[in-house]
């Protein structure tokens, strides 16, 4: 919800856990559809953050293996989104929201400003 209420603070106007890709089964979590801009927010411990993740002891290899296949899910929705032109940011949870929040107006903001304008010859 930080993150949210960031990006509605810097005036960006978005689409909450929508399919950027209709065929794709996978959620963002913000979604702007005008700039194609996929922003997903990341857990630590879900998504393997490589500064805050760390297993558990017990199951380690049942985590281990989850995160792994977390990692190649996103990895193949990035790759997915990429070929259809879409620009995927991912903002890890431990990243203040505020700093996500500048970020991803950058993107959407440069995205927009590059769109060929609608009637124009």
């Amino acid at each position: 919800m930080a993150l949210r209420r960031a990006v509605h603070a810097l005036g960006l106007r978005y689409r909450v856990a929508t399919r950027p890709l209709p065929k794709v089964r996978r959620t963002a979590d913000l979604v702007f559809p005008g700039p194609r801009v996929a922003v997903f927010l990341d857990g630590c411990f879900w998504h393997g953050c490589p500064e805050h993740h760390r297993l558990p002891t017990a199951n380690s290899d049942y985590w281990s293996a989850k995160v792994t296949r977390n990692q190649a899910r996103d990895a193949e929705v990035d790759a997915l989104l990429a070929e259809a032109g879409w620009h995927v940011i991912r903002v890890w949870e431990h990243e203040d929201p505020q700093d996500a929040a500048r970020r991803i107006a950058a993107v959407v903001r440069a995205r927009r400003a590059a769109r060929p304008q609608r009637g124009a010859t």
